[in-house]
């Protein structure tokens, strides 16, 4: 076997093994899983994760989903809660303790603390005979039978499990509380993602010029609407009222037809009913559109007002494609 067959097969074995471990845990889920839904429902707190290890790093990951889709979060180191960080948690709080055996020196410490209080405490374990298994309210299944690591030692597949049921939280509280895209926009403000969700066609052609021209316009100044106006077409008005497009492919295709273009007009090359889209539209329903008709430019209306161009270089310098 060559290096990269070796490669190969180490890489997918590893996936396998995770793969499996994932596929299980869906037979884990049991009441407790429900419960533990229902009560951060309820809750007037946080959830409050906290971790020790990996099971740390993943605890942060959890905390951000859950904080962008609509369930406040707050991570909690178990060292350091040990340490003078249990005062993260407050009166309302609900607790997932996230440890793969349940029983490492800090959970130990840590779990008793928090029962002193009156925080429901969750316990995200892969060993139900664990310490944390056997104090906590709730146990949130993660056994897993082995690690992707040959050695059965290095995190992997118990973290790949914690990630998982964290998201399978995080996604039943989103659906039970309608959590919808124009929240999920409201969260995630930057970035293409959040334009995706928010950036409406009004948007992006108020930043365009906007090209127009008469049906009676000669052609000869059609062109040089299109040259100037940067956006590759014209809308053709009659009286104030939109009756068709002007493209560059309009204009080649005029030319090799017609050796003397004098006399033609806008209307004399036109194309009717242009594709349009109202400007209270978003972006990227503006890109689907343009996907469905093979096209790059789109005349944006308001109520059939024509307002301008939205064109796929927008689109594409907005990071909506």
């Amino acid at each position: 076997m060559n290096n990269s067959e070796a490669i190969l097969k180490i890489a997918r074995k590893t996936i396998e093994t995770e793969s499996k471990a994932i596929g299980n845990l869906a037979h884990l889920l049991n009441q407790d899983f429900t419960l533990t839904v229902n009560k951060i429902l309820k809750t007037k707190g946080r959830v409050v994760i906290t971790g020790i290890g990996k099971s740390a790093i993943i605890a942060t990951k959890i905390v951000a989903t859950l904080n962008s889709t609509g369930t406040p979060a707050i991570f909690m180191h178990a060292g350091d809660a040990i340490h003078g960080d249990l005062g993260t948690i407050q009166d309302d709080d609900v607790v997932i303790c996230i440890s793969k055996s349940g029983s490492t020196p800090e959970i130990k410490m840590l779990v008793p603390l928090i029962k002193r209080g009156k925080n429901l405490l969750i316990g995200m374990t892969g060993n139900t005979t664990s310490f944390l298994a056997k104090h906590a309210d709730h146990i949130l299944n993660t056994y897993i039978e082995k690690e992707a690591c040959p050695n059965n030692l290095a995190p992997t597949t118990s973290t790949t499990a914690q990630l998982v049921m964290g998201d399978a939280l995080a996604i039943c509280l989103l659906e039970l509380k309608g959590f919808s895209s124009k929240d999920f926009a409201k969260y995630h403000p930057g970035g293409s993602l959040g334009k995706r969700l928010y950036l409406t066609v009004d948007d992006i052609v108020q930043t365009n010029m906007k090209p127009q021209v008469d049906v009676d316009t000669d052609i000869r100044m059609v062109i040089m609407e299109i040259s100037e106006k940067l956006l590759g077409v014209s809308a053709v008005l009659e009286k104030g009222i939109l009756k068709g497009i002007v493209t560059d492919g309009d204009i080649r295709r005029m030319l090799n037809k017609h050796e003397n273009i004098s006399g033609l007009m806008a209307k004399d090359i036109m194309t009717l009913n242009p594709k349009t889209i109202e400007t209270d539209k978003l972006a990227i329903k503006a890109l689907e559109l343009m996907q469905d008709n093979g096209i790059s430019q789109l005349l944006a209306v308001d109520q059939g007002v024509y307002k301008g161009v939205v064109h796929l270089h927008n689109l594409i310098n907005e990071g909506i494609l």
